[in-house]
């Protein structure tokens, strides 16, 4: 048998069929290879006990305790009946309930001071941790079949406990990687020889069986040690390849003309830039004036300028020729820049004579767009989005080809293919997390040659996570906010323990309008038909009990009809949401930034981009339903004027829950980077490399990239050396077939691509 195939062997040809389609729908494993690769999340030591303290809510928790107590308790008239079974640790106790009759089993068998392991979803009655009709596995009674084979399977001191579902228990997944363990004797080892032995790592086969079956705490260690860098390793290769064929392509050098656009716009900005900003913009202009692509990501704090830096580049590009074009995910983004290119254009474009009347809005008067001068052909600011009217985008594919165009903002409508530039020079991605690769790729592919790729985002990225996600790119950091910006005060309100806490938030929100100030209010939901349809299409028929512990998230348009009767009564409240018409949106929007609208109830739509300096409360609702960076990313909509901000984060979440900690966290701090740690922290590591990235599931099993920076700069540096030597790896055979089984072909294509 070839070696790698025993890897690649179905996991239904070993397991049989119902394992294996339970292993492949719920825990995406399917080959023998991928179950190898299933490691242990934690080891439990024979004959002591597990902690109960913090156990995490609503998550499925393996357990090893004992029995303290057990009864049965009747209700209905002693008509039905409930066994209530209290395990203990000798510190803190959990309890154990079952109904009807699965009692009769675990009556029998859970008896005070038996040891087992014990499998279920946690959650909370009478403000009690209880696990309802778990699946346990006796650990201490010789005389039964299952305390058998409980102990022929964890033979050793340390009890492997697997990352498991409802559907397959941490035991179960156990016996099936006994049946395909010997298959690690035939792992193929990626390491060069002379990497492997000056790091002194276990040989992969070794350290396989040493993390599925340790007999010391010093075999997890070594088994650990290695297959961390495995994964570190192939995957720093496959980046370090992506930027060495970067280097290889042709690209113009685009270096800005002196006396251009740019140094007129310079010499007309009314405050000065950050240091950062200036730092910054020399790594893109040193980028640009070289000729091989750029690939730069640009992080920073919200309304930490980087759009400022980005325009200042595009500038740049169209002074030596070229054409910038700016993707945004969404049309209110879009329109946003947009108009902010235009505004900071200002008074440059007033004496150039360069505008040009735009037809009247609805809703709204005619308004003048900026047109660019200083080439020797005019050029044009335009915007193209898929909501713009037959003539109006014509005029846009137009002013593109012809190059009248120096600079285009624009969303998806951007990358079909009818979409022709004159000489793209440079692609500023802006919140890149939105956008799938091959988006990027089809925009990029636009140029005669490759242009220059900036990639922005908002959402700090700690280091590690920079170094792995984004390993290809170089990466600079804005971490300064402009002068005059104000700070933000972050409370979680608890509307269901504390409803008087939700009245005292609108009464702030009245308080900061009649003070001359405006507010958001913001909700996960739309609440029209063709969403509440979606909905329905998509998700099972709801029961009464659904209902009452999950009820749907809140709405825009009910919230803002709530609190136009009610708590907000007399004040301008408008919505604004991703299903209303463009031109509905842009009205809302200008109105909004006028002044003339004091409470704006929307959705995600104003996520980023969004600049209104007087806006200074945001009441957040169902804020559990957001993810920290999303948090974050919402509450910098505020406190971007001389007035402090205030960000109220309304939730229903219990006080003891990882949503409630989370938002906890938000509200402890203004720093995203520290909050992009506490999300990856709280998130299951497979997310940072998974669908988000790439649309396919991460190859990470073992690395944790919020906490392995030194392994993860290791193999960065030893990836580079080795690639650098042999790009194509043509004598390190080993080291490919392992790209092409760790990082499968779609990854493969991702990594490519770009």
């Amino acid at each position: 048998m070839d070696r790698v195939s025993a890897f690649d062997e179905p996991l239904k040809k070993l397991l049989g069929g119902a394992t294996a389609k339970v292993m492949a729908d719920h825990l995406d494993l399917h080959t023998v290879g991928d179950l190898l690769h299933h490691y242990p999340r934690r080891y439990e030591e024979r004959g002591r006990l597990t902690a109960l303290t913090d156990l995490p809510l609503d998550e499925h928790v393996t357990v090893v305790a004992q029995v303290a107590d057990a009864r049965i308790m009747m209700f209905n008239n002693g008509r039905g009946k409930r066994l209530e079974v209290t395990l203990t640790d000798g510190s803190g106790r959990l309890q154990l309930v079952f109904f009807g009759h699965g009692v009769h089993k675990p009556h029998k068998e859970l008896l005070p001071g038996r040891r087992a392991m014990f499998a279920g979803k946690v959650s909370v009655f009478n403000r009690k941790m209880q696990l309802a009709h778990p699946t346990y596995q006796l650990l201490d009674a010789e005389d039964t079949d299952e305390a058998t084979e409980a102990v022929d399977a964890f033979a050793g001191r340390l009890l492997p406990i697997y990352p498991a579902c409802k559907q397959l228990d941490s035991w179960r997944i156990a016996k099936a990687v006994d049946t395909v363990l010997p298959s690690a004797r035939e792992a193929v080892d990626p390491l060069p020889p002379s990497l492997r032995e000056g790091r002194g790592f276990t040989p992969l086969p070794e350290a396989l069986l040493k993390v599925h079956r340790p007999q010391t705490k010093a075999d997890i260690a070594q088994a650990r040690d290695r297959l961390k860098w495995d994964e570190a390793f192939v995957l720093q290769v496959a980046l370090a390849r992506r930027r060495y064929a970067d280097t290889q392509l042709p690209a113009v050098a685009r270096k800005p003309a002196h006396g251009g656009l740019l140094d007129a716009f310079d010499a007309k900005l009314p405050f000065t830039l950050t240091e950062g900003q200036q730092k910054v913009s020399r790594e893109i202009f040193d980028d640009l004036a070289t000729e091989h692509p750029m690939h730069r990501l640009l992080q920073g704090e919200v309304g930490s300028g980087k759009t400022m830096v980005a325009l200042r580049a595009m500038l740049g590009v169209v002074d030596a020729g070229g054409q910038a074009a700016m993707l945004a995910p969404t049309e209110v983004l879009a329109q946003q820049h947009h108009r902010s290119i235009t505004e900071m254009m200002g008074e440059l474009a007033e004496n150039w004579g360069l505008w040009r009347e735009v037809p009247p809005q609805k809703g709204g008067g005619g308004r003048r767009a900026g047109m660019l001068g200083g080439s020797e052909q005019g050029t044009k600011v335009v915007l193209l989005t898929g909501s713009m009217g037959v003539a109006a985008r014509r005029q846009a594919l137009l002013d593109l080809v012809t190059g009248e165009a120096g600079i285009v903002i624009g969303t998806h409508a951007l990358i079909e293919d009818k979409v022709q530039f004159h000489d793209l020079g440079l692609v500023v991605v802006d919140e890149q997390h939105r956008f799938g690769v091959e988006q990027r790729d089809a925009l990029r592919s636009k140029g005669k040659q490759p242009p220059h790729l900036l990639v922005m985002t908002a959402t700090p990225i700690p280091r590690t996570v920079a170094m792995t996600v984004f390993g290809d790119l170089e990466t600079s950091v804005l971490d300064q906010l402009p002068a005059g910006r104000s700070p933000i005060a972050s409370h979680v309100v608890p509307a269901k323990d504390k409803p008087h806490f939700l009245s005292r938030a609108w009464e702030r929100v009245r308080e900061e309008v009649e003070s001359g100030h405006q507010a958001y209010v913001v909700c996960p939901r739309i609440g029209d038909d063709a969403e509440d349809e979606a909905a329905g299409k998509k998700g099972k028929k709801k029961t009464a009990e659904d209902d009452g512990e999950k009820r749907p998230p809140l709405a825009v348009l009910e919230i803002a009809e709530q609190l136009a009767k009610g708590p907000l009564a007399g004040l301008r409240i408008e919505v604004l949401h991703g299903r209303m018409n463009p031109d509905d949106k842009d009205d809302v929007m200008r109105r909004f930034a006028a002044g003339q609208v004091d409470v704006l109830v929307a959705t995600t739509v104003i996520e980023v981009g969004v600049n209104v300096p007087n806006a200074t409360a945001m009441v957040i609702m169902d804020a559990d339903r957001f993810g920290v960076s999303q948090l974050h990313q919402l509450r910098g909509r505020v406190g971007r004027g001389s007035a402090p901000g205030l960000c109220l984060l309304v939730s229903e979440a219990h006080e003891a829950s990882p949503a409630r900690a989370r938002l906890s966290a938000v509200a402890a701090t203004l720093d995203g980077f520290e909050l992009s740690r506490i999300d990856l922290e709280q998130r299951r590591e497979g997310d940072v490399l998974g669908q988000a990235q790439s649309g396919v599931r991460s190859s990470l099993r073992m690395l944790t990239v919020i906490d392995d920076e030194e392994v993860i700069a290791a193999a960065r540096e030893a990836a580079a050396t080795i690639v650098a030597a042999d790009p194509e790896l043509e004598h390190l055979p080993e080291l490919r077939t392992a790209l092409d089984a760790l990082l499968d072909k779609e990854r493969e294509q991702y990594l490519d691509k770009g």
